[in-house]
């Protein structure tokens, strides 16, 4: 649906932001409540066009999150989420593992940490010898090591795609190349004004990624001092002779 609006269009749930977390949490709400009526708005003309497309597309195992926090468990049990999506969505991941190297002394009680973190945050990763990290990895030198196996790699531009065939069959309504211009709170409801007219809506969830906070500051309850503050990773490719120096993460 990509036409102007007639300023009637009311939904149970609003979802700004077309990355994989407004399409995951969007997922998540018609899973559970299938019977609202869901819309998600995302000023790009398709969905993963920010950080979601460009990323590592590493599904993390946990193992570097402190024990006992919501990051440590949501790590764990969002790889087998992702997993189990994948699986069913036909969106092909490999479960390609990882080593960590101690590579002196030095670094010995960090891999301990490390081991210990694991154990802690249910990841299965495990001391190896020498010999079992050269037949892992041929090219890496180090004193000590850990293996992850689960650690995995995907595509979360191809995650994202699948996430949005799944809410339209679940009968959502995806907006794309609409942004949000002002958010605004009444007694009935909350009023969503976008580049194509105005969406009304009883819940609105901004999931807008590194702009979150400037579609934060549209609605005049948000707090003015809330700031995401973006950082740019660099990634490199190991191409043709290189390309067997790493075969894992």
């Amino acid at each position: 649906m990509n036409g102007a609006r007639s300023g009637n269009d009311a939904y149970d749930v609003v979802v700004i932001g077309g990355g994989i977390v407004g399409l995951a949490t969007a997922h998540a709400v018609l899973t559970e409540h299938p019977q609202l009526r869901l819309a998600l708005l995302e000023k790009e003309p398709g969905v993963a066009r920010h950080q979601t497309g460009r990323n590592s597309g590493v599904i993390h195992s946990g193992i570097y999150y402190r024990p006992g926090s919501l990051k440590a468990s949501t790590a764990v049990a969002g790889r087998l989420a992702m997993e189990q999506f994948c699986s069913g969505h036909g969106v092909p991941f490999e479960r390609c593992g990882k080593v960590i190297v101690a590579v002196d002394p030095r670094e010995l009680p960090r891999l301990a940490e490390l081991e210990r973190r694991a154990e802690a945050n249910g990841v299965n990763a495990g001391r190896i010898s020498l010999e079992r990290l050269r037949e892992l990895e041929p090219h890496v030198r180090g004193v000590a090591a850990l293996h992850v196996p689960d650690t995995g790699i995907v595509d979360f531009a191809k995650v994202s795609e699948a996430l949005a065939e799944s809410l339209r069959a679940a009968g959502a309504d995806l907006q794309f190349g609409d942004r949000v211009d002002a958010i605004t709170e009444l007694d009935d409801g909350i009023v969503v004004e976008t580049a194509r007219g105005v969406v009304r809506s009883a819940l609105v969830v901004n999931c807008a990624g590194l702009h979150a906070d400037e579609v934060a500051k549209q609605h005049l309850g948000a707090h003015p001092d809330v700031r995401i503050v973006p950082f740019r990773g660099e990634y490199h490719e190991l191409v043709g002779d290189a390309a067997d120096l790493v075969r894992g993460l």
